[in-house]
């Protein structure tokens, strides 16, 4: 198997670096800067920011969970499948350029919020958007960048409607 060209693994690299060092020193900031569970509007009451420490997954799914499943699911799987990601792009010589920058932003997303996991054993979440009646979860730089790169990733499947890794 060739691999992905010398360009293609900056470009890799790069993104995730960037992602990961831009989610944590706005969660540093975070940390430092705003007071655990206030409430500051930014934009009106369209956009939020706060300090939410979230020990479960999304919308603090397995919050509860016992310490050892916890570690297990939320860290040690999440590891496991990043690494693997990362492995399997930084090998694999076909993926477009699209397909590369969204599978980048994935794992820099989820290697930010392992970090935290990891480090802090809950993840620091800052955000809130609000429209009329609609609100978003609280969530962070991290999740934003997963979310880019799954939508990305759905438009290439979309679009060339197949995606292989």
């Amino acid at each position: 198997m060739k691999g992905a060209t010398h360009f293609s693994k900056i470009w890799i690299s790069s993104i995730v670096l960037l992602t990961i060092a831009s989610d944590q020193l706005v969660k540093v900031l975070t940390r430092l800067e705003i007071v655990p569970q206030s409430y500051n509007s930014v934009i009106k009451d369209y956009f939020i920011v706060t300090n939410v420490e979230n020990t479960g997954a999304m919308f603090g799914f397995g919050q509860d969970f016992p310490p050892l499943v916890k570690r297990i699911f939320f860290q040690a799987i999440p590891l496991l499948v990043l690494g693997i990601l990362l492995y399997r792009i930084l090998t694999k010589s076909s993926l477009k350029p699209l397909s590369l920058t969204a599978f980048a932003l994935v794992i820099g997303g989820g290697l930010g919020n392992l970090i935290d996991r990891i480090v802090y054993g809950s993840v620091t979440d800052s955000f809130q958007l609000r429209f009329a009646f609609l609100r978003t979860g609280i969530f962070n730089l991290a999740d934003v960048a997963v979310t880019i790169g799954i939508v990305l990733l759905l438009y290439e499947m979309i679009k060339s409607k197949t995606l292989s890794l």
